[in-house]
Formats: structure tokens, sequence, C-alpha cells
């Protein structure tokens, strides 16, 4: 990981501008704990910034931030990514706004009743992810939210009928201002906290 952002990649001098995506299971397995723990030794190395793909259970992020926090990693540089589809409960999203780590919402677009790796699970619709966000800015959490939509599959590209790359801009962003984010925040989020994160200590 250190090689990667210090050196570049296979030998490319392109160097990494961040460390991850870790990737975690529901339950995180012994070796995704090393690399939990790898990652946050790296991180105090190089002050990186980190971002954790957690598992689908309303509890995976947190069990995530307590084993990085553990290892020593900061956690005011780590992202918890696909919130969306862990379906937290505002008291739990609370109890990790307050880690310190940053919350992404970043499935906007991804309009599915149910989670398909996992049917049981259902998915968050963009009104959804939307109120998330408005109560964790109601709550002054507004300098930790990202968002995104993890484009990652063609059919959501325009050319072939989807809502493509302009979809937060396009769809979304009108929707937050209509319920009350104003715009200062929602510059915030799409300016300012990726700024912040992606600045290495």
């Amino acid at each position: 990981m250190i090689k990667e952002i210090t050196e570049g990649v296979d030998g490319t001098g392109i160097k990494c501008g961040m460390i991850g995506e870790i990737g975690c299971s529901d339950i995180v397995t012994p070796t995704e704990r090393k690399s939990l723990c790898a990652a946050a030794a790296a991180q105090q190395q190089l002050g990186a910034p980190l971002i954790i793909h957690p598992g689908r259970t309303p509890e995976a992020p947190m069990e995530v931030v307590q084993i990085l926090q553990e290892a020593g990693a900061d956690i005011n540089k780590t992202v918890i990514s696909h919130l969306c589809r862990c379906n937290l409960d505002h008291n739990q999203l609370l109890q990790l706004a307050y880690t310190g780590c940053y919350l992404e919402y970043d499935q906007f677009g991804c309009e599915i009743s149910y989670y398909q790796p996992n049917p049981k699970q259902y998915m968050q619709s963009d009104a959804q992810r939307i109120n998330d966000i408005k109560f964790l800015v109601m709550e002054g959490y507004s300098d930790k939210i990202l968002i995104a939509h993890d484009i990652h599959t063609r059919h959501r590209l325009v050319k072939y009928g989807g809502h493509g790359y302009a979809h937060v801009n396009v769809n979304a962003i009108p929707k937050m201002l209509d319920i009350g984010i104003s715009q200062g925040v929602i510059d915030k989020i799409q300016i300012e906290n990726p700024k912040s994160w992606l600045t290495f200590k």
C-alpha cells in the first residue's frame, strides 16, 4: 500500500491517491482484519485518505470502524462507503457519525427494491438517501457527508438507457434543494468535503 502511493503501481510511476477501497464481509473475516490493520498502519505513516467498503448489514460499518480505531487509523480521514445498502436506522447513523468518519451515500440512481447480492435486504431509493442526508445535516454533520453514484454496470450509462454520470447534479441535487438543504451545504458536500478528505495530512 505504501509503495503504490509513494512510488507507483506495478512499475508505472502512477501513484495512488488514497488507500482502498478495502472490502469487508458482513462479519469481518480474519484476512479482512489483517487488511484493515495494514491499511491503518499505512495511513499512519503516510497521512493518506482511506476508504472502506463495509459489509451489507446495519452492524457492519461500526464493526469496521472499531477495528480501525483499535489499529490506530485516523478515522477523521476515513470514508465508510455504500451506506445506502447497509440500512442503518437514525440511531446507528448517529453512532457512526460520532466517530468522525466520512459518511458516503454513493449509489444514487440505483433504484431497485432489493439488493441483488442479498435479495432479503432492501435498497434505499434516492428519496431515502436524500432524507438520510438531510437528517445528518440537521444533526450537524454536513462536513462529513459524501455523495456519488457508483456507476459500475453498462445499463446505467445514458448510451444504454441509464441515468448516466450527470444524475446526481441533474436529478438528486434539485431534490435536496426542494427539501431545504441549502446550496451552501450542497457545495460543502460536493466540493469541500472531498477536498478535505483527499488531502494528505
